[in-house]
Parts: structure tokens; C-alpha cells; sequence
């Protein structure tokens, strides 16, 4: 059986004008900002298509960065060379539309961010996000995310244990 979404880069072909998720900033962002971005080299989007329509069903965003040593825990950087800096995949946006919500899209959606930050010939040890609001936060922390820079809001997860869990 094939699966009802396929996950690809953004293309000129996507319809983005219909997406509505129920947030306005991330409903603008795919229509008007996120082609800027990516010229730029600034962001990569990706995008859930449902198979059966083509319609644009959620994206994401994912560029790198860095995040200080220091500003995570303790149990976070054990293994790590004392760098200043720990090299992270940063999620910028993420959302689904409001007709897909409720199916598990956001979290394919991350954990496809996970596995391409994985794949990646950069090195990346972690996924890092800020969180929009707290519900927003709270779906992080349910797929293992935790916070860290004395933020509530700013997330991060280590690549190996997401894809452990």
C-alpha cells in the first residue's frame, strides 16, 4: 500500500494559495516569503503533497546553524568535543493544513526533517526549533525535543535519539 503523501522539495508546480493551517504568519510565510528564502540560500522547504489531489498538505523549513555548547545540558554534550558551537539543523517553520490535521502529517513532517538533517553530508547533531506558542512546544516535547539556552520555547533534540525513538 502506498502511502497518501509523498514529501518533496517546493517547486513552482506547488499550489501554496489554498494552504491554511490556521495560523496566519505560516499560511503568509508559504505564500509570499518562503521562494525569497530559498533564493537567498537562507531556508530549504519541503512540502507534504497529498498523492491522490497534488495539494500542498504541510511544510516545513530547514536550514543550518549553530547553537552554543554551553547553553545546553550537561547529558546533551558528554560525548562531545568541547567546541564552542554544536552544528544544528534548525527547523524554522513547520505546519499542516487544516483539511490534513489530526493524521500524523507533523510528525512525518519532522521526522523527515530528522532523516534528511541525518542524510546530510554537512554534519548536523542535533534538530533545534523555537517554538511558536506553547502548544507548538508541547508537540515538540512529545517527539523528544527539550529545552535548552534557559528558554522554554527554544527546543533541541540530538539525531540519534530521535531517530531512537
Amino acid at each position: 500500500m502506498s502511502s497518501p503523501f509523498r514529501v518533496e522539495v517546493l517547486g513552482a508546480a506547488h499550489d501554496r494559495t489554498v494552504f491554511a493551517c490556521g495560523v496566519e504568519a505560516l499560511d503568509q510565510y508559504l505564500v509570499s516569503q518562503v521562494t525569497q528564502d530559498i533564493r537567498r540560500r537562507v531556508s530549504a522547504c519541503y512540502v507534504a503533497v497529498e498523492a491522490a489531489s497534488g495539494r500542498v498538505a504541510g511544510y516545513y523549513t530547514l536550514a543550518a546553524g549553530g547553537v552554543p555548547l554551553n547553553d545546553l545540558a550537561s547529558d546533551l554534550i558528554r560525548r562531545l568535543p568541547r567546541y564552542p558551537s554544536v552544528p544544528v539543523a534548525r527547523i524554522g517553520r513547520l505546519a499542516v493544513d487544516r483539511s490534513f490535521q489530526g493524521r500524523q502529517l507533523g510528525a512525518a513532517l519532522l521526522a523527515d526533517a530528522a532523516l534528511r538533517a541525518a542524510r546530510s553530508e554537512v554534519a548536523v547533531h542535533a534538530l533545534v526549533v523555537d517554538a511558536k506558542d506553547d502548544a507548538a512546544a508541547a508537540f515538540y516535547r512529545r517527539h523528544g525535543f527539550e529545552p535548552f539556552g534557559g528558554q522554554s520555547r527554544q527546543l533541541i533534540v540530538p539525531l540519534a535519539r530521535f531517530k531512537a525513538g
